[in-house]
């Protein structure tokens, strides 16, 4: 059997955590620069406010209807969701993080412990909201599949008070509900593979699983074939011990501001070819290639349009951010055009192999290896414990005018000292 944990409207939940007054008030998340709405409380959902709606859009309603918006805070959830993952852990051994907010638990060696998973469901919520005042939901199932759409019902029904053990259902009451939910919840079925599934008949959950796998296979693909067996019951999917290192990396923002000069753009590139780097050493790999991207803004027509795109490969495969900072210069100087607003930039890390495997290179003068690494383990380890950016390469400057902008954050209340909530008498 195996439990999916999910953190209901994480973001807008997190920020209710430290400011209870918030609970039963239409609330949302901007995206970056306060753009689109990235997260709703059930208050805003009632509304008709979509995902993605642009906040702009949305001030008239919000002036009517008191919704309460918020920049997004990532420090603040990252944080959130690594305590919550913490909990989960202590109910078992076989974790899967799936997401900043869900999280699969194998419960193969809890059947005797908690003979009703139901009942183990609703201990796993009662602790994770002691510990976190966190909100979750639980849906347990043979499958993973069957755990998410077990999940979906212990969201949206509430007769299952947060809490939907398939196996606890009678037969009649499973294919109910397999009837009852369109096709386009199942898990990995996305909006245009969705309208295909329509054509073809398959409306609902109950569509799709009664579907012959084979049949399904040879029309769409093996991912689909799976999810038909999974709905029925057939395990597919095994749980992974650990998160794949990732096959690139990317680091990219909007500025909070249009910006025209190279000065500028360099400091953003500089700044994202740091955080890069940073993420690719937490996985102990090199990059073997790098590319940057610069635009202007698509929306505003009228503005002189400008974008490009450039991926070059490296000498030697690499994780120093100085060296690579050094490439992406090279790159940036090459593809920067005089007179355009700029909108966003983008560094993208591809080529990723594991750092043990680096294949050395006869022509290249590098620094020596054990003093960059020792150099780059110094930065991390600084800007890991007083915060990122603390330590810097010089051409990514300081004050930037072009960051994100965050008119409405809160403070991040876990993970700075000064922003920590204080209890007053």
């Amino acid at each position: 059997m195996i439990a999916l944990i999910d953190v209901n409207n994480f973001y807008v939940s997190c920020q209710r955590v430290f400011q209870p007054v918030l609970e039963g008030k239409p609330v949302v998340v901007l995206s970056n620069n306060d753009g689109c709405v990235v997260a709703r409380s059930n208050e805003v959902k009632a509304l008709g406010v979509r995902m993605g709606h642009p906040w702009h859009q949305l001030r008239e309603l919000a002036q009517q209807q008191g919704i309460l918006a918020f920049s997004s805070n990532y420090a603040l959830y990252a944080d959130m969701s690594n305590r919550v993952m913490q909990v989960l852990a202590e109910f078992s051994p076989d974790q899967e993080v799936y997401s900043i907010d869900e999280c699969f638990l194998g419960l193969g060696g809890l059947a005797s412990l908690y003979p009703d998973f139901t009942e183990l469901g609703q201990t796993i919520r009662q602790t994770v909201r002691h510990a976190t005042r966190l909100p979750v939901c639980v849906g347990i199932a043979p499958t993973k599949t069957l755990a998410k759409f077990a999940n979906h019902l212990a969201k949206k029904r509430p007769e299952f008070a947060g809490v939907s053990d398939w196996n606890a259902l009678s037969p009649d009451a499973r294919q109910q509900y397999l009837q009852d939910v369109e096709v386009g919840e199942v898990w990995g079925v996305g909006p245009r593979l969705c309208k295909r599934l329509n054509a073809e008949g398959i409306h609902c959950v109950a569509d799709l699983a009664r579907a012959d796998p084979e049949l399904v296979r040879q029309r769409y693909n093996v991912v689909l074939q799976r999810t038909v067996l999974e709905l029925n019951g057939i395990p597919c999917l095994a749980l992974e011990d650990h998160a794949p290192d990732k096959q690139q990396i990317l680091c990219s923002r909007s500025f909070g501001q249009p910006i025209c000069r190279y000065r500028e753009l360099a400091e953003a590139v500089s700044t994202y070819v740091a955080r890069a780097s940073e993420k690719l050493r937490r996985q102990q790999s090199v990059a073997g290639a790098l590319a940057v991207y610069i635009r202007t803004n698509p929306f505003r027509p009228d503005d002189p349009q400008y974008s490009k795109h450039v991926a070059v490969p490296l000498a030697q495969a690499s994780d120093d951010t100085l060296l690579l900072t050094r490439a992406a210069l090279w790159v940036l100087k090459r593809i920067y055009r005089r007179g355009f607003s700029y909108a966003k930039a983008g560094v993208m890390l591809l080529d990723l192999q594991p750092r043990s495997g680096i294949q050395g290179h006869l022509f290249v003068e590098q620094a020596d290896p054990l003093k960059r690494a020792l150099l780059n383990d110094t930065m991390d380890a600084i800007n890991q414990r007083w915060g990122r950016g603390t330590l810097r390469v010089a051409s990514a400057g300081y004050g930037h005018g072009w960051k994100m902008r965050q008119n409405s954050v809160s403070p991040c209340w876990t993970t700075r000292w000064d922003e920590i909530p204080v209890a007053k008498d």
